[in-house]
């Protein structure tokens, strides 16, 4: 393969990975958002190990 094909084939697959990213995020957005308005609890958010005020 030369460069260029090389180089075609990196944007292609890379443009296929962010936006089977961009629709999973999306996916999960509006799953949170749907869970807040019908007042279901979310997950329990974890304390910071740095967080003196968690102790």
């Amino acid at each position: 393969m030369d460069a260029i094909t090389s180089l075609v084939l990196l944007i292609t697959l890379a443009a296929v990975a962010l936006y089977a990213l961009y629709w999973v995020v999306r996916k999960a957005i509006r799953d949170e958002l749907e869970a807040s308005r019908a007042g279901k609890p979310g997950p329990e958010p974890t304390p910071d190990r740095h967080d003196p005020t968690s102790e």
